[in-house]
């Protein structure tokens, strides 16, 4: 049975992406303990809030070092999931801070032109569009949907680790990948059952 553990930093939605797991009979610990994280087979990052607050609370709890290693050295399977997905970034304009640098990408607040049809923050449901195969969204269709709720999006930098791109006013990249490191805008624990697919096909991982 594998061992995958929420990374619980008290910024993410955790008891609902927990929940998800428990449907698809994996069982997962919530924790934010150093010994648990390096000893998973899988990590979820999850995350609801301000970026310069979650990379607070992540280097107050000694995450930083510990994830570095586990994700960068020891290469586990990571999922970051909205505001998760954001912190794994260069930087972000919420906070101008640095995030965890793992993806060649900078996080940048919707600049919507046509105001009056496009609100921020953007929530409401609207499909991935593939831009790269990644195994993470095997066997999801192209009108599929998912879940967004956010008012910040990534500005990719490496077009080959876009995974996928949504339109809202204009296209931006709704998820992301490099090796073991994945990262998805929308909530696959609230996108019913394509995000319950995405989910599995990331525990087969």
């Amino acid at each position: 049975m594998q061992n995958i553990v929420i990374i619980d930093y008290g910024m993410g939605n955790i008891h609902s992406v927990k929940k998800q797991f428990e449907r698809l009979n994996v069982q997962v610990i919530v924790s934010a303990k150093a010994e648990e994280i390096i000893n998973a087979d899988k990590i979820i990052l999850p995350g609801v809030g301000h970026f310069g607050k979650a990379i607070e609370h992540l280097t107050q709890l000694n995450l930083i070092e510990v994830l570095n290693e586990a994700v960068l050295v020891q290469k586990k399977p990571i999922l970051g999931i909205c505001l998760g997905m954001q912190l794994m970034a260069q930087s972000s304009e919420e906070g101008n801070i640095n995030g965890l640098g793992w993806i060649d990408a900078t996080i940048e607040k919707f600049k919507v032109y046509d105001t009056l049809n496009f609100k921020v923050p953007h929530i409401g449901w609207n499909s991935a569009k593939p831009s790269n195969q990644s195994p993470l969204f095997a066997g999801i269709e192209e009108n599929d949907l998912f879940y967004f709720v956010h008012t910040f999006h990534a500005k990719m930098d490496k077009k080959e680790q876009t995974l996928t791109t949504t339109n809202y006013c204009y296209e931006f990249a709704s998820s992301f990948g490099k090796e073991n490191i994945f990262g998805v805008q929308f909530h696959p624990e609230k996108s019913h059952d394509a995000g319950m697919k995405l989910l599995k096909n990331f525990i087969e991982i």
